[in-house]
């Protein structure tokens, strides 16, 4: 399926590793034209020569508006932003929760969202095919014990897709948030193992315990969710806006 994104120009927030780095990668194959930041410069020189790449902590709103200003520039315009900065933030009982801890991780997971998307929706005005994709998590949908502060923010990112959608709608901007479930990586091993910890459980037991809430029993790769986000990017996804699509394998809990 030809999705016809050659020449698109397109932000993607932490980009250098896991669903990011599947996403820019994936964009990369559509001969679009990508520009990303991360926290990790070391992962960031790993990328592809043609990407453009700047160091930006999205907890920070004035890191967040250099990245965006010399991204556009560089791109000449914009057509597709996504959204994908997150944090994992705390594991534990909510009442054990250090507050700082709750704001850093609604900063990052819901906070850097609004503060991309006013930057960038001047320029999507402009564009014949704007999309805005904003990552939440299947945490969004059916909460997470222990993880409160994530599964919070990735309900505001839900409420912030839905309401931008209306809102831009007029100007021909579209916008959609992805729900991953339990992806492949890295990060979800770490999740899973301070779930272990906290619980006295072995990795196994957490990890089984996991999938057994969902029908399909493997993880998500992070290149089913790029997949995924690129379709609702294309001119093929043109009618698609303020859906919160869900790539979970079929998760009815998070436990």
């Amino acid at each position: 399926m030809k999705l016809e994104l050659e020449g698109a120009r397109v932000i993607v927030t932490a980009g250098a590793q896991g669903i990011g780095r599947a996403i820019v990668e994936a964009y990369l194959a559509e001969g679009a034209h990508v520009a990303t930041c991360d926290i990790n410069e070391a992962a960031l020189e790993t990328l592809p020569g043609e990407v453009f790449r700047q160091r930006a902590d999205m907890g920070d709103a004035g890191q967040i508006a250099g990245f965006m200003t010399a991204a556009m520039a560089h791109l000449g315009g914009l057509d597709v932003l996504v959204n994908n900065a997150g944090i994992a933030g705390p594991t534990g009982p909510v009442e054990d929760i250090d507050p700082a801890d709750w704001d850093a991780c609604l900063t990052v997971c819901l906070t850097s969202q609004f503060h991309c998307v006013r930057h960038a929706v001047p320029a999507l005005r402009q564009s014949g095919n704007a999309s805005i994709i904003n990552l939440s998590s299947m945490a969004g949908r059916v909460g997470f014990a222990l993880r409160t502060p994530y599964a919070a923010a990735k309900w505001g990112v839900i409420g912030l897709t839905k309401s931008l959608s209306i809102e831009l709608g007029r100007d021909g901007i579209r916008c959609n948030a992805i729900l991953p479930g339990l992806v492949a990586g890295d990060r979800q091993r770490r999740v899973l193992e301070a779930k272990a910890q906290r619980q006295g459980r072995s990795f196994e037991e957490v990890e089984a315990s996991a999938f057994s809430h969902t029908s399909l029993k493997e993880y998500v790769q992070p290149e089913q969710i790029a997949d995924q986000i690129l379709f609702l990017t294309s001119p093929r996804g043109r009618t698609i806006s303020g859906q919160a699509v869900s790539v979970c394998g079929d998760c009815q809990m998070l436990a």
